[in-house]
């Protein structure tokens, strides 16, 4: 699809190529503003070129930079308000409950 070409290293994103994304992402794209997005994308690619230069013979697959751990606090119960002392705030009450405006029809 992009005329891009790795071995010669082209730069060749047309305005088309940004066209045809803006199409699949549904963005209308007037001239003035895909010319910079042609831009954008030819820097991408030019550091995306230099990145495939690295050497990561050596490093291990991994799904994220950092080792993750799930930091969890014990589950203590504690005390929580009086159904009368939550209501004491509110605006409208309706069977022991907060009265809200009906939102969805």
């Amino acid at each position: 699809m992009f005329s891009y070409e790795h071995n010669t290293i082209k730069k060749m994103i047309t305005q088309d190529d940004v066209n045809y994304i803006a199409g699949l992402a549904r963005i209308n794209l007037s001239p003035e503003e895909s010319q910079p997005l042609a831009q954008d994308l030819e820097r991408i690619l030019d550091y995306i070129r230099q990145l495939e230069g690295v050497d990561v013979s050596e490093v291990q697959p991994t799904s994220h930079v950092l080792s993750l751990k799930n930091v969890y606090r014990d589950d203590i119960p504690v005390p929580s308000l009086a159904q009368e002392e939550a209501l004491s705030i509110a605006v409208q009450k309706l069977n022991g409950s907060f009265k809200v405006p009906q939102i969805i029809d």
